[in-house]
């Protein structure tokens, strides 16, 4: 397995127009498997969040001593973010997630400046499989104009995470706060659906990836694993969703799962099958480009970027 990483510098249309307007650069990580399979994190941005939106629920004082480790104030609000993977084999040009596009924050929604820095087409992408229907991850499927940005690719989403999204009830169920989201995942799909393919807990979506069923932060929250043995990778989505508490608290519930005590126990359960596997893992809003290793210590795990 290699690992490289280089900063990428593009500008979008709108910056060529005008030189007034800042430029972006995003830090494009790439891992090399064998068989010809090749990994890379693009980055869509960060999300801007308040502090309780994951703090809320923790204890306090515990909080805070766990989170000096990291040197962040409990109070501050969080920048998390947002690796959006692809994986090249042969033909194959698939993208875990797409993004956020810009109907959700300011912030994020920079992967097709990032695609196109990485000199890709949104037209070359062959599929979309998704970890969830959050906005983050959802959102950029559509175009300003609600076409499909990637238009010749197969969409893929587990079906317990599409008939949960679909369902007209979801909106009534999911809580104020999150409203917004079941409203955008909605019409989204349904402008999706005639092509979007739909599957299940250990299916294998494309060759050599499997659909590993992590529930908790959504009812059908999917994480996949690339490869076998040694040099298996795990696309986390957002079943392992920080690089700090997340890791040196696992059974702490967080205010941004759906259903805090399903998404400790999966958490639980993820952790003892990557440490077992010594598995590298890709993280939507872990550091470093995503891509890392997870290492067990006497008090808790802690990310290791790959650098």
């Amino acid at each position: 397995m290699k690992i490289t990483r280089r900063s990428l510098l593009a500008t979008s249309g709108a910056a060529i127009l005008s030189s007034t307007l800042p430029r972006r650069g995003w830090t494009e990580t790439r891992v090399e498997l064998d068989g010809g399979i090749e990994i890379l994190t693009l980055s869509d941005g960060n999300l801007t969040l308040p502090a309780e939106f994951i703090f809320g629920p923790m204890p306090g004082d515990e909080l805070a001593a766990v989170l000096a480790r990291f040197d962040m104030d409990p109070s501050a609000p969080l920048t998390p973010p947002c690796n959006i993977t692809l994986l090249r084999h042969g033909d194959t040009l698939a993208l875990f997630d797409a993004g956020s596009g810009t109907a959700f924050q300011s912030s994020v929604g920079a992967l097709p400046d990032a695609l196109a820095a990485a000199g890709i087409d949104p037209l070359d992408i062959t599929h979309v499989i998704f970890t969830h229907g959050h906005p983050d991850h959802l959102w950029g499927a559509l175009d300003d104009f609600d076409e499909a940005l990637f238009a010749d690719a197969t969409h893929m989403m587990g079906r317990i995470e599409f008939d949960y999204w679909m369902d007209d009830a979801t909106v009534e169920s999911i809580g104020a706060e999150r409203a917004s989201f079941a409203v955008g995942a909605k019409r989204r799909l349904e402008i999706l659906a005639d092509d979007m393919v739909l599957f299940d807990d250990g299916a294998s979506v494309l060759p050599g990836v499997t659909a590993l069923l992590t529930p908790g932060h959504t009812p059908g929250h999917m994480a996949f694993v690339i490869g076998e043995g040694a040099q298996a990778v795990m696309v986390l989505g957002d079943a392992i969703g920080n690089g700090h508490i997340a890791f040196a608290r696992p059974e702490w519930t967080s205010g941004s799962d759906q259903d805090p005590e399903m998404a400790a126990a999966t958490r639980g359960r993820l952790f003892a099958q990557i440490t077992a596997a010594d598995m590298t893992v890709i993280g939507f809003h872990l550091p470093g480009g995503g891509i890392g290793r997870v290492v067990q210590g006497s008090d808790g795990f802690t990310f290791q970027p790959e650098m």
